[in-house]
């Protein structure tokens, strides 16, 4: 009871405040003119703006959602003006255009914050303008296919004015997502691909060029989706026999060429400026769209260029691989993040490669490629640039399927043996054992050295065991016709010899990828036994198999032993 007048007080103050905030409330003019009220003894906690702010834009949701139903509804009553015929097809056409327009301004210039008003009011355009131009082409036949895409195309154009100043990004999104499902139904549908088409090509052109502003960047890939869509199904339909078209237009190689290279244009330009000359990193979406870009124009160079396209995309590729190397070792190669430096420099790699087997003859790839090889391997050992000397064992594996050597070996070494190959093929051999001896070797590597130095030494083993065995079968000949056992032997018999050879060097050259190549040789050996040998059904000839291999298994490891020994004591 001594607390009741300090209860009766504080409950007083609190009274008062209500009644002041309820009077604020009711009379907002009157509140603003009179004089502020003396603060209350007892602090009052005041309602957050951020509830208020929310209850607000709660309340505007239904408005702008009434507003959208609204546009829909006069969509469909355009779309009864047009099916009774009462009005000329230019009138009907322009009073659809207008009033999907007129939604999309009323998007651009919604508040900056309102992103669901202008979002709104953007799908509303967009789903009047779709549905709509797909009846007045298809259905209504109001207007020609190339007059439906040029309205996309303007549409387009449109937004990106509209959104430009302000950086809208959701209307961007909303009309790119809309235009390119529409180009592609139209496309389909209307069997004339050329003219929406390039619609997805303007849009993949101003989503480039926005990005080079920083623009919308996440919009690109779905913009370069459509577009790549798109040319693969004008690549796939007209590639095919004319008896499966003919519905679609009659397109010349100019037009089936056109819409490829000018997406490789637009994305390879885009990617190069952006790297070279902003210094930008390169995204994962630019390297793996330029390399689909590239190769739907190579398949539309293979498919409908003339008798000399080939050689000419191979020149362009020759002459862009250098290009692309040098960017990688003049630009990139001292750049903390490396992504640009292996981007290009792979790209350099396949487009040489490319450019060889696209201009070249059989008689001077395999020479050139063997060359490469060397050279990118010497180069790479010497300046120390691993880079180099992976991409030697790339040329050399071309060399050695240009040259026939790769599937001869194959069937040296397993499966029937086959007629002697070209003799450029000895000299690619050769070329993979002095690349496996002048690469980069270094005892402690790192595992990228280590799985360079197993890939270049497992091509010289296999090299030099195609060899070694080619020359055992040549020397049998002269003395019997060696049949398929003899030959199994042959092969056992050269698989063992190779084995205790690098047993025994390997550890003494400070070489441990030749014992690692050793133990996988005795792994294939073993599966030779069991697959080769024992399927021939001579027991005399699996039996010097069987000798030959458990010899082996016994002195491979006490030669790497001892080999390891000695190599240890000299380098003491």
């Amino acid at each position: 009871m001594d607390n009741l007048p300090e209860v009766l007080t504080r409950l007083n103050t609190r009274l008062d405040t209500l009644e002041q905030r309820v009077f604020v409330l009711e009379h907002p003019a009157e509140a603003s003119t009179a004089p502020p009220a003396p603060a209350p003894s007892l602090e009052v906690v005041a309602p957050k703006a951020d509830e208020s702010s929310s209850f607000a834009e709660a309340g505007a949701t239904f408005p702008v959602l009434g507003k959208a139903m609204l546009g829909m509804a006069g969509a469909y009553a355009l779309r009864a003006v047009a099916e009774s015929g009462s009005f000329p097809k230019l009138a009907v056409i322009a009073l659809a255009i207008a009033y999907a327009g007129m939604w999309l301004i009323w998007a651009a210039l919604a508040p900056a914050k309102a992103w669901f008003t202008s979002t709104t009011y953007a799908t509303t355009s967009a789903l009047i303008l779709a549905p709509m131009l797909w009846e007045l082409t298809l259905r209504f036949q109001f207007m020609s296919p190339a007059m439906a895409a040029g309205i996309l195309g303007a549409v387009v154009v449109a937004t990106y004015a509209l959104a430009w100043k302000r950086n809208i990004a959701s209307i961007v999104w909303v009309t790119d997502v809309a235009v390119a499902v529409a180009a592609i139904a139209l496309l389909i549908a209307t069997h004339d691909m050329i003219p929406f088409l390039a619609v997805l090509l303007l849009m993949a052109l101003l989503s480039e060029f926005s990005a080079a502003r920083n623009r919308w960047l996440r919009i690109r890939p779905i913009v370069a989706a459509a577009a790549d869509i798109a040319i693969w199904a004008l690549l796939s339909i007209y590639a095919g026999p004319e008896s499966s078209r003919t519905e679609y237009v009659n397109l010349g190689p100019v037009l089936l060429l056109a819409p490829a290279l000018f997406l490789l244009l637009i994305y390879g330009t885009s990617v190069a400026l952006r790297t070279t000359l902003l210094r930008q990193q390169m995204s994962f979406f630019e390297a793996g769209q330029a390399m689909i870009a590239f190769l739907l124009a190579a398949d539309a160079a293979h498919h409908f260029g003339a008798s000399g396209s080939a050689i000419a995309f191979g020149v362009f590729c020759l002459l862009l691989s250098p290009a692309c190397y040098a960017a990688a070792f003049l630009l990139f190669d001292t750049a903390a993040d490396r992504r640009n430096y292996h981007v290009y420099s792979t790209w350099g790699a396949a487009l040489f490669l490319a450019g060889c087997f696209l201009c070249l003859s059989p008689a001077w790839l395999a020479s050139c490629l063997g060359m490469a090889a060397i050279a990118a391997t010497l180069f790479g050992a010497r300046a120390s640039r691993l880079t180099l000397e992976f991409h030697g064992i790339a040329y050399l594996v071309g060399a050695a399927f240009a040259c026939g050597l790769l599937p001869y070996a194959a069937h040296t070494l397993a499966g029937a043996f086959p007629e002697p190959p070209p003799p450029i093929a000895w000299i690619i051999s050769g070329a993979a054992i002095l690349c496996y001896a002048a690469g980069g070797h270094l005892q402690r590597a790192p595992w990228k050295l280590r799985l360079f130095q197993v890939l270049s030494a497992t091509l010289a083993v296999g090299a030099a065991a195609t060899a070694l065995l080619s020359a055992l079968v040549w020397l049998t000949a002269t003395v019997i016709t060696p049949g398929t056992s003899h030959v199994a032997v042959i092969r056992t018999l050269t698989a063992c010899a190779l084995a205790l050879a690098l047993a025994y060097f390997g550890p003494r050259w400070h070489r441990i990828e030749l014992v690692w190549v050793t133990y996988a040789t005795l792994a294939l050996v073993a599966a030779k036994l069991l697959l080769e040998d024992l399927q021939q059904g001579h027991p005399e000839f699996t039996a010097a198999s069987i000798f030959l291999y458990a010899v082996t298994l016994i002195l491979v490891p006490q030669l790497v032993r001892r080999s390891t020994r000695k190599a240890t004591s000299l380098s003491n």
